[in-house]
């Protein structure tokens, strides 16, 4: 199929998407225990990362790749960096817990997934490897449209720091005020000497 990777797009989004607020359920759920959430995201990782492609390369539909130290060597630094990735949002969630924000994965992921794209595009603009030369760099200037794409990520982030900090802000307010009912009762009756 000619666009069959933009499934797989929608996929992965789908997945990250719905990331952050299952692992911060998950943790609440596990009475606060993030390292307990982050084992069980390893299972998982464990399931889907190494017992698949074991199956698929055991039972020879896919060959087996060559055991070559570059790929090898970049390949589990992607791993690291995704598993550290994902004990970063488990740590985002447990921090803006105990510091009282209420939906934090309301704006957790936002920020990160927002964060990540404009990372990914400032690295891939300088490094450009080839096969067997990991370490090849020399900006490519992309159009201008991508320039104004960060622009409008950087605005976004901004918009949801500047939500959360009101929603924090009118949450406090509304605990602050006495409810309705009690208010009025402590006026003095007009009919009162």
């Amino acid at each position: 199929m000619k666009n069959e990777w933009l499934l797989y797009v929608a996929l992965a989004g789908l997945s990250w998407g719905v990331y952050v607020p299952l692992i911060a359920y998950g943790g609440k759920e596990l009475s606060g225990n993030r390292y307990g959430a982050f084992l069980c995201v390893g299972v998982a990782y464990f399931l889907i990362a190494v017992l698949l492609p074991l199956g698929l390369f055991l039972s020879g539909r896919e060959p087996w790749p060559p055991a070559k130290a570059t790929g090898l060597t970049f390949s589990v630094l992607a791993g690291v960096a995704g598993a550290a990735g994902a004990l970063c949002v488990i740590f985002a969630a447990r921090s803006a817990a105990v510091s009282g924000t209420a939906n934090a994965h309301l704006y957790i992921a936002p920020l990160i997934f927002g964060l990540a794209p404009v990372i990914n595009t400032l690295v891939s603009i300088f490094w450009h490897p080839g096969k067997g030369q990991p370490f090849q760099f020399h900006a490519e200037a992309p159009g201008w449209k991508l320039w104004v794409g960060i622009v409008l990520v950087g605005a976004g982030a901004s918009l949801v720091l500047v939500s959360k900090e009101e929603a924090e802000a009118h949450k406090t307010k509304a605990a602050a005020k006495p409810p309705a009912a009690v208010a009025s009762a402590e006026k003095p009756s007009p009919l009162t000497p």
